[in-house]
């Protein structure tokens, strides 16, 4: 989407893994893709959406 400043996730590390971007600079839209291939597609949330899965994602904490 033309205007979207994207950000590398805050728990990204510096070692080319599993990265995601996230824009949410729009209004109405929190756009996030990986960061490998930015090209291959943009998923589409609405920020209250995406607010419940960054909170539910704080509360189980890291995966194995």
């Amino acid at each position: 989407m033309t205007g979207a400043i994207w950000h590398k996730s805050t728990k990204s590390g510096d070692n080319g893994g599993n990265c995601v971007e996230v824009a949410s600079n729009l209004p109405g839209v929190v756009l996030v893709r990986d960061t490998k291939d930015r090209e291959g597609g943009t998923l589409q949330f609405a920020p209250a959406t995406w607010q419940g899965f960054v909170d539910l994602a704080k509360a189980i904490g890291p995966v194995a």
